[in-house]
């Protein structure tokens, strides 16, 4: 049975990889974009393009609007940003307030934004893209002070949000998309958008109650808070 997805950030990278697959193996995919109009390989992927700059409050305000009566079953929270302040004596007030309002508020006020739309669908998933430098377990090295919070901050979000509604059926998860060839990722990178949103949707395919709040990696593994 065909789902109908809300995927933010979806112009480039891990969004438009997400919306070319789940397009050709027949869901419905609606993807944000700042500028619609210059969203030209997005255009062709999804079945709707609307706007939504995701560093305006007011922006994700209005993204019900351009959803009257859709139901939507799996909202995903791709859109973020990177930072090249790396460490504490780079660390300044606008990048870090920047970062947290992308990477941590932005999803937390478009989950709230298309929580009715959410409970009209049949899935009730909503899937935060966050990073294993987000796990507190794992940071050994420091660096990358506003970026590896900001993911931390997610991730305690997700598991908020999943613990107030799970008694309603929804399935709330942080996902680690592995280091992935993008704009942000760099050339380096070792896995294709391709072969990550592929093992990602393997995934939100067989989510359930029992990993709801939990943070995954990729291909379904736990990643140590």
């Amino acid at each position: 049975m065909s789902s109908t997805y809300v995927i933010t950030g979806g112009s480039r990278g891990i969004g438009l990889e997400f919306a070319r697959q789940l397009s050709a193996r027949g869901d419905t995919v609606i993807a944000t974009a700042r500028d619609p109009d210059r969203a030209a390989d997005l255009s062709r992927a999804a079945a709707r393009v609307v706007p939504l700059d995701v560093t305006d409050p007011a922006s994700i305000e209005l993204l019900p609007s351009y959803l009257d009566g859709v139901s939507i079953d799996v909202l995903i929270n791709n859109a973020g940003v990177s930072s090249e302040q790396k460490t504490i004596s780079q660390c300044g007030a606008a990048e870090l307030q920047r970062v947290f309002m992308v990477n941590s508020t932005a999803p937390v006020l478009v989950a709230r934004a298309l929580l009715d739309r959410l409970r009209a669908g049949r899935r009730r998933q909503i899937v935060n893209i966050t990073s294993q430098l987000g796990s507190i377990t794992n940071n050994t090295g420091g660096s990358s002070y506003p970026y590896r919070a900001s993911k931390a901050a997610l991730n305690m979000l997700t598991r908020s949000m999943a613990n107030e509604l799970a008694n309603e059926g929804f399935v709330c998860v942080a996902v680690h998309p592995g280091w992935v060839r993008t704009d942000m990722g760099g050339p380096s990178a070792p896995l294709a958008p391709s072969k990550a949103v592929a093992a990602m949707l393997r995934l939100f395919d067989r989510l359930d109650a029992g990993q709801n709040g939990h943070f995954l990696n990729f291909d379904g593994a736990s990643i140590p808070w």
